[in-house]
């Protein structure tokens, strides 16, 4: 009996030294098969629902891997699906990988937190594990923002205005933002995404677009500041900018007469007045508009006013110009040259063609020699032809 005791103590220590490493063996060992994904760890918004891709891949042969949810938090529901079916399994080719996505339904009343779950995968007699994690968190209010670099520029009328805007989308969902603007009489304005021409854009959660806003003002606009709004519109929100355009404007100076003829007569030694009338055909208005002239040596021309506080945009100022050519002057064609120059440099010249004639009274004077001539001539013919 003795004997018979010793060997099954024998037998039985054999069994335990053979078992213990067949069992530290198998809590170390791995499967053929793994389940992963690349974000294993999503954040989500209450009303949001998260998914996962999911990838399968084998070890040298092939498996048919079972699928499953565990730990699912209560309430919550998930669904496999892989070539546009619902699935429950996969079949991987050795060395392969299989795709399935898991998409997971949450219940209305879910509150925000962080939940895990195990995906499981099975097959052979072997698992794998891969643990998920969905972080719920109070969603953000959609929220748009439109920031201008510059809001206020300064160009001529011939000239476009050039705005750098940033609009971004500060809300968790995606948006297509249409761009809008409220512009003054006078100003057509547009929307550049890298060049070009937009009216609206897509704009994904969380990502800003460079715009440029283009004001291009027309050429008879007057000068003076003018205030320009533009929208960025996605859905029930907006974000807006004010933008200011001051346009400096240009002085156009003409000079003519009431009747338009760049032309008069005068007398020689007298005075004789004129008008000249000096227009401002320009956007912006000319301000201490000083009147000169040029003209043949010996006359003098003289203005009133000889200076002009102000002549408005599109407005005009008549003066008087009184000219008195030299009595020296023969009778013929002469040219003043009339100039006027605002307080900006800008100026303008005309010529006005002038015709001198003689006094009448010399014309008189001589009619009135020749008449006494003539009678002096017909008595010394009569006195003398009689004898």
């Amino acid at each position: 009996m003795r004997k018979i005791g010793s060997m099954l103590a024998v037998v039985g220590l054999v069994c335990l030294t053979i078992l213990v490493p067949a069992q530290t063996l198998a809590q170390g060992s791995t499967a053929d098969f793994s389940v992963t994904t690349s974000y294993p760890s999503q954040v989500i918004g209450i009303g949001e629902q998260p998914s996962f891709e999911l990838k399968v891949r084998t070890k040298g042969v092939a498996h048919i891997v079972n699928l499953s949810v565990q730990q699912l938090p209560a309430g919550w529901t998930a669904l496999f699906r892989g070539g546009g079916y619902v699935v429950q399994a996969a079949y991987v080719e050795p060395d392969e990988i299989g795709l399935v996505s898991l998409r997971v339904d949450l219940p209305d009343d879910v509150k925000a937190g962080t939940y895990r779950f195990l995906v499981v995968g099975s097959g052979d007699g072997q698992r794998a594990e891969l643990p998920l994690e969905v972080i719920i968190k109070d969603k953000l209010p959609p929220k748009l923002t439109l920031q201008v670099d510059l809001p206020t520029l300064k160009a001529n009328p011939d000239s476009a205005l050039s705005y750098s805007a940033t609009l971004k989308n500060e809300g968790e969902r995606d948006l297509t933002v249409n761009l809008v603007s409220e512009a003054p009489a006078g100003f057509r304005v547009t929307f550049q995404l890298t060049g070009q021409e937009v009216t609206s854009t897509p704009l994904a959660a969380g990502a800003s677009k460079y715009l440029t806003v283009v004001a291009k003002p027309y050429l008879d606009i007057q000068a003076g500041k003018y205030a320009i709004k533009i929208r960025a519109q996605g859905e029930s929100i907006e974000a807006s900018a004010d933008l200011t355009a001051e346009i400096t404007g240009e002085i156009n100076l003409a000079i003519t007469s009431p009747d338009g003829r760049l032309s008069g007569r005068a007398y020689a030694g007298r005075d004789t007045p004129l008008k000249v009338v000096i227009q401002n055909n320009g956007s912006a208005p000319a301000r201490a508009v000083n009147l000169s002239s040029s003209e043949a040596e010996g006359w003098s021309v003289k203005f009133e006013p000889q200076k002009i506080d102000e002549i408005k945009a599109g407005e005009e100022q008549e003066v008087s110009m009184t000219l008195r050519p030299s009595e020296k002057a023969l009778a013929g064609d002469y040219v003043i040259t009339v100039r006027a120059t605002a307080d900006d440099s800008a100026s303008k010249s005309e010529d006005f063609r002038i015709t001198v004639l003689t006094s009448t009274l010399w014309g008189i004077v001589g009619v009135a020699l020749i008449a006494v001539a003539v009678g002096v001539v017909a008595l010394a013919v009569m006195r003398f032809g009689r004898r």
